[in-house]
């Protein structure tokens, strides 16, 4: 996977700020690492887990790709679309 632009998580920005992790970092692995499992049924898109290192650190990331750009049905969403209706 080759990606062109990533959308981050507050979790994950959190735990790379943690662990001192950069974006450049996040883009070799997805780039040159290793896909250790699959997971198809993630929603809203099937991710993966995947190990990569950076210098000799080990770094496992969990992505998701979005093969198309994603727009909210505004028939499931509250008006200020944050919320699903119920």
């Amino acid at each position: 996977m080759s990606p062109q632009k990533l959308v981050f998580r507050v979790h994950a920005l959190r735990r790379m700020f943690e662990r001192r992790i950069g974006i450049d970092e996040i883009r070799r692995v997805l780039e040159a690492g290793e896909t250790l499992e699959r997971y198809p049924d993630d929603s809203p898109y099937p991710s993966r887990l995947v190990l990569g290192w950076s210098g000799g650190r080990p770094l496992h990331v969990v992505a998701a790709e979005n093969i198309e750009e994603y727009e909210p049905d505004p028939g499931l969403w509250t008006p200020d679309l944050r919320r699903r209706k119920p």
